[in-house]
C-alpha cells in the first residue's frame, strides 16, 4: 500500500513541478524529472519533450487501461537534495510511474522515495552502476534504465584509449559527481587493465569558470589526450581554455556530451572532441515516425529525448500486459520479455539493466557531431 508522502524539504530546496496535460478524475498520473533549470537544462528539455510526446501519442491511441495519462514535470536541477524534494512532490501528486531522473546523483537518492511509495522508476539517462546495483542488493526490483551503465561505457572507452593512444600521455579528469567520477574511475580501471598508466589524475569543481590551473597541470604532464568524466558545460570550458593556452590535446568523454550545446559553448575548440554513447537512435526504423514528428514541430530529438520516450512507451506496454499499474506486477512484466520501442528492442535483466548495451564513438566537427568512422 502506498504510504502518505514524506514531508517535503524546506521551501528553498523544493523544485517546481508542473502539470503539462489537462487533469481528469480518472486520469493516470505519471512523472518525468530532471534538470529543467540550471546548467544542464538542455538535458532537462530533452527529457521533458520526450515525455510529453510519448504521453500525447499514447493518449491519442486510447491511453493506458482505458484511461488518459496526465504528466507532471519535476525540476531537480541535478541537485541530490532537490531531487528528493521533487520525488516527494511527485508522490503527493499521485504519480504511479516516474521517467527520470537525469543525473545519477539525483536518481539514486530519489529512488529511495519511489521505492518506499511503491512507484516504478525508469531512468533514461543515469548510468552510474550504483543505481541498480545498490537497489538489487537491498532487494528492490522496481528500478530500470533505458540506457547503458558506466562500467560498460568505461570498459569500452578505457580499452579503446589504450589501443589508440599507445605510448601517449593520457590524463584523466573528473568533476567529482556520481556520474563524472564514476565514469572516470571505471575508464581508468579499464585503461590500467590494458597495461596503460595515466600520467595525471585530477578533479575539478563543477560550476567553476577558470581552469587555468588545470590546463597548466595538463601541460606540465605533457598530456597528449584528456579523458574527462563530467558534464558538457565544464568540458566546453576545459577544451576552450586548453586551446587558448596552447594545449592541443584532444578531449574525450562520455555520453553527457551528446548535445549540440557543447559545440555552442566551446566554439571552434569543440572540433575533434569525442564522446561515447549508444548507437544513434534517430537513425533507427523504429524511430522514423517519431523523429519526423518532432522535427515537424521544430525540435531535434537528440540526446535523451528518445530514451525518455521509450521509458514511457515500454512502461505503458507492460502495464497493459500486467493489467494494472502496481509497480511489482509491472516490473515483473517488464522482465518477462523484450519490448519493441522507439530505440529498438529492449530487454531487462534481474537488476533492471539492459541486457544489451553497445557503445560507439562520436566526434564533433563544425558545430555538429557524428559517429566516428
Amino acid at each position: 500500500m502506498r504510504k502518505f508522502a514524506l514531508p517535503l524539504l524546506a521551501a528553498a530546496a523544493v523544485a517546481a513541478s508542473l502539470s503539462v496535460t489537462p487533469a481528469r478524475a480518472d486520469d493516470l498520473t505519471i512523472g518525468v524529472a530532471g534538470p529543467i533549470t540550471g546548467d544542464l537544462a538542455e538535458f532537462g528539455a530533452q527529457l521533458k519533450r520526450g515525455a510529453e510526446k510519448a504521453v500525447a501519442d499514447i493518449n491519442a491511441a486510447g491511453g493506458v487501461l482505458g484511461k488518459q495519462l496526465k504528466l507532471e514535470v519535476g525540476d531537480d536541477a541535478c541537485d541530490p537534495k532537490q531531487a528528493v524534494a521533487v520525488a516527494n512532490d511527485l508522490v503527493s501528486k499521485g504519480v504511479v510511474f516516474v521517467a527520470g531522473h537525469f543525473c545519477s546523483g539525483s536518481s539514486i537518492p530519489a529512488s529511495a522515495v519511489y521505492h518506499e511509495e511503491g512507484i516504478l522508476q525508469i531512468t533514461p539517462a543515469s548510468t552510474n552502476p550504483k543505481f541498480t546495483e545498490d537497489a538489487a542488493a537491498s532487494g528492490w526490483d522496481t528500478l530500470f534504465r533505458t540506457c547503458g551503465r558506466d562500467d560498460q561505457q568505461g570498459s569500452f572507452a578505457g580499452a579503446w584509449l589504450a589501443a589508440h593512444f599507445k605510448g601517449k600521455n593520457i590524463a584523466i579528469v573528473d568533476d567529482k559527481s556520481a556520474y563524472g567520477k564514476g565514469l572516470a574511475d571505471l575508464t581508468r580501471d579499464a585503461l590500467n587493465k590494458a597495461g596503460v598508466k595515466e600520467v595525471l589524475n585530477e578533479s575539478i569543481t563543477a560550476g567553476e569558470q577558470d581552469y587555468t590551473a588545470l590546463v597548466s597541470k595538463l601541460k606540465d604532464a605533457k598530456a597528449d589526450v584528456i579523458y574527462f568524466g563530467g558534464y558538457h558545460p565544464e568540458a566546453a570550458l576545459i577544451v576552450k581554455q586548453s586551446r587558448e593556452q596552447g594545449l592541443k590535446a584532444p578531449l574525450l568523454s562520455g555520453d553527457s556530451l551528446n548535445t549540440l550545446e557543447f559545440a555552442t559553448l566551446a566554439g571552434k575548440a569543440a572540433d575533434g572532441t569525442m564522446f561515447t554513447n549508444a548507437a544513434e537512435a534517430r537513425n533507427l526504423p523504429s524511430a522514423k515516425a517519431v523523429v519526423e514528428s518532432f522535427r515537424k514541430d521544430g525540435f531535434e530529438p537528440e540526446g535523451y529525448t528518445l530514451s525518455t520516450y521509450a521509458a514511457i512507451q515500454i512502461w505503458a506496454a507492460a502495464v497493459k500486459k500486467a493489467g494494472t499499474t502496481d509497480s511489482e506486477k509491472v516490473a515483473a512484466a517488464l522482465r518477462s520479455q523484450d519490448w519493441d520501442s522507439v530505440i529498438g528492442s529492449l530487454g531487462f535483466d534481474a537488476k533492471g539493466d539492459l541486457k544489451k548495451a553497445t557503445y560507439v564513438w562520436y566526434v564533433f566537427k563544425d558545430g555538429n557531431y557524428a559517429e566516428a568512422k
